[in-house]
């Protein structure tokens, strides 16, 4: 199963971004092969539509679930179209949010909010 994670950088250290659509990468872990890769997300510097452009970046990328903080409308529908799960992260670190997602301890997420627009310049 592939794990689709919003990071800060590219390092299995790293922590989970706060910030689906504007994260700087995705961390994509295979939890069969333990492998894990980084992915930019073209997205960050969008001046618009992030969200669907980081969902499409997810799909693209054949993941099976998300773990995310939070996901706008938008950004969920075309993740969930797709038949990906999203599940809701519950600390600041990957590798704990990874080894509770594979425990069966992550909630799905739930509260879908209806977006983040006029970010400005992050």
């Amino acid at each position: 199963m592939k794990i689709a994670i919003p990071v800060d950088e590219k390092s299995m250290g790293t922590n989970v971004c706060v910030s689906f659509g504007r994260t700087p990468y995705f961390l994509i872990y295979d939890t069969e092969s333990k492998e894990s890769s980084f992915i930019n997300n073209s997205a960050a510097s969008s001046s618009g539509g992030a969200g669907i452009k980081a969902a499409q970046t997810i799909v693209d990328s054949k993941a099976d679930v998300l773990l995310t903080p939070r996901c706008g409308e938008n950004a969920a529908a075309v993740i969930k179209a797709a038949g990906i799960k999203i599940y809701k992260t519950t600390g600041v670190f990957v590798n704990d949010n990874i080894d509770a997602f594979i425990a069966g301890k992550l909630p799905v997420l739930e509260e879908i909010h209806a977006g983040l627009h006029d970010h400005g310049g992050r």
